[in-house]
């Protein structure tokens, strides 16, 4: 595919070219991610200024997205993307692969410092998701401070810098510029731009923006961070379309390829109808989402759960939306249990859409994640006020379902680009699924022809 930058891409490609340590504050969607790789390799293939380059991502970006971008765009066709991720074994052998671009997730960032020492090779760094490195006193965040002389070019890059509050900015800019414009410490941060907020006799709890601090930061730090959102380019279409890829580890995509060859096994004597491909379908959609239903020899349905790969992406991109809240779509029941139990911890406020009490809670802005189905979705539900970002957990085959349901938040009365995330695994149904709701045809034929095929290449395999 031909990489078309927007106008707003190709000032940030000029900025990052021109600086050794920039920000880009761009909201989801923006496509950080091509712009980002499109400076490295410039940086690498025609200026000759990068011999190698380390991504720091969040593990479930880390798998995928970055090696998918690579290779859907013409131009970074030479660019050599190499993941760093799995066993330890396995993680030395990626570092010693020949390559331009190593992305390791940030869970690992101490221990590949640790691994090289005085020896850093990595000569440009990108922090994807730098809000991850808000906190001074987590080990990643030591741990690249540690070597930051020994990088010549750092980039973070997020829509969400400062979730919760100014507070979160000190440790981001720090390992661009080393203190010069916040304070080379936490303390000395604290104490210009802030006044203790909650305490008691002895602990301070948070901390207040003094007056006129915010406008300070603001300028301090406007020369290397670039801060864009969605709404402030009308080129940009009312709805932005954001797919992620999920690689299932071994364990989980062994019980996939079982699952996959014995139930095509089945078809595979007879001519697949529509009801035996959606039997088949069912089975493959609801373990690529983790888990599956199995009937009991007393008659009883029970769940069985396989992995937890897709519901961890799931809370990655939560993450990601920092506290914008968000319309989750699920497919199985299994999936909304799942989902709920994972959401626990994190404080949200999660509520299923059962009735008009749910609605208004929503649009009410009193809810963080409402959980749906997309068959209760009726038709004229209004969820504009709500939010703007939908997530589907799982897919479905129908197009009618799938158009509605993303029509609850993308209509008359939204004020804002509405986001809509698809949890998509590699290499499975989910892709069918994908391909057949793009084409905007029969799905019920879709999914007839993409059974077919697999069952005819796995026949062919034997």
């Amino acid at each position: 595919m031909r990489f078309m930058p927007h106008g707003y891409q190709r000032y940030c490609i000029q900025r990052m070219l021109q600086e050794p340590a920039l920000a880009l504050f761009l909201g989801m969607g923006l496509g950080k991610t091509v712009t980002t790789l499109t400076v490295l390799n410039d940086l690498k293939y025609n200026r000759f200024q990068m011999r190698k380059s380390l991504v720091i991502a969040p593990k479930k970006v880390a798998e995928d997205t970055w090696t998918r971008e690579q290779a859907k765009w013409e131009h970074l066709r030479l660019l050599r993307v190499v993941p760093v991720l799995g066993s330890l074994k396995k993680r030395i052998r990626a570092l010693a692969s020949p390559g331009d671009v190593y992305v390791v997730n940030r869970e690992n960032v101490a221990w590949l410092v640790d691994h090289y020492r005085n020896d850093w090779p990595f000569d440009t760094v990108v922090i994807d998701e730098s809000s991850s490195f808000k906190s001074h006193q987590a080990k990643r965040f030591k741990s690249l401070r540690s070597i930051r002389g020994h990088i010549g070019r750092l980039y973070e890059l997020t829509g969400t810098p400062a979730s919760n509050g100014y507070i979160d900015l000190w440790a981001q800019i720090y390992l661009l510029d080393g203190g010069k414009r916040l304070g080379r410490t936490i303390t000395e941060y604290r104490n210009r731009f802030f006044v203790p907020g909650k305490r008691n006799a002895t602990t301070i709890f948070s901390y207040e923006l003094r007056t006129g601090a915010e406008r300070e930061i603001q300028e301090r730090i406007r020369d290397i961070c670039i801060s864009l959102s969605a709404e402030d380019y009308l080129e940009l279409p009312a709805r932005m379309d954001n797919t992620r890829y999920i690689r299932l580890d071994t364990k989980a995509q062994k019980a996939y390829d079982e699952m996959e060859r014995q139930r095509i096994l089945e078809f595979g004597g007879t001519t697949l109808d529509a009801g035996s491909a959606a039997v088949l379908s069912n089975k493959l959609l609801q373990l690529g989402n983790g888990a599956v239903y199995n009937m009991t020899e007393d008659g009883k349905r029970e769940v069985i759960e396989i992995h937890d790969n897709k519901v961890e992406a799931f809370m990655e991109l939560v993450e990601e939306l920092n506290g914008k809240p968000a319309l989750v779509f699920y497919n199985f029941q299994h999936d909304l249990e799942r989902l709920e139990r994972a959401l626990q911890k994190t404080g949200l406020r999660v509520r299923r859409l059962e009735g008009s009490r749910d609605i208004e809670a929503w649009n009410g802005h009193e809810v963080d994640i409402l959980m749906a189905h997309p068959a209760s979705v009726a038709y004229g539900l209004n969820l504009q006020q709500g939010g703007s970002d939908v997530v589907w957990f799982g897919l479905n085959w129908s197009l009618e379902l799938y158009q509605q349901a993303n029509a609850r938040l993308h209509r008359q009365g939204q004020g804002h680009t509405v986001f809509v995330h698809h949890l998509v695994v590699a290499g499975s149904v989910d892709e069918d699924v994908m391909a057949a709701l793009g084409a905007k045809g029969d799905c019920q034929a879709e999914l007839l022809n993409a059974l077919k095929a697999r069952v005819e290449n796995v026949l062919e395999k034997g």
